[in-house]
């Protein structure tokens, strides 16, 4: 197996699965009210309708797409500077690194 096909396993595991993960490990209590609040973060995503084509592999999301830009990024991360935001700020800023991580495949 190369490397490159495991491509899809870390991307689609670090968007559902590690949420989740941090959700349990740091919000026990209401872990399954947190994974769902990081998952709705990935409606980031919407973003990508917007391109043609809508999806291609070969593609950084990083800085093409207008919610995945780096003045997108500078909200979020302004976002952690608000207690009520900072969940949110969270999800998206894990979406960006998850999508980062996509552009060092390529």
């Amino acid at each position: 197996m190369r490397v490159e096909s495991l491509q899809p396993f870390v991307h689609y595991g670090f968007h559902f699965l590690v949420p989740g993960i941090f959700a349990w490990v740091l919000y026990r209590e209401c872990w399954k009210k947190v994974w769902l609040i990081l998952l709705a973060t990935m409606l980031v995503a919407l973003d990508h309708l917007w391109a043609t084509p809508i999806f291609d592999p070969g593609r950084c999301s990083i800085g093409f797409h207008l919610l995945h830009s780096e003045a997108a990024i500078v909200f979020y991360l302004v976002f952690l500077l608000f207690r009520l935001m900072r969940l949110v700020a969270s999800g998206l800023l894990w979406h960006m690194v998850t999508d980062a991580q996509d552009c060092f495949w390529l």
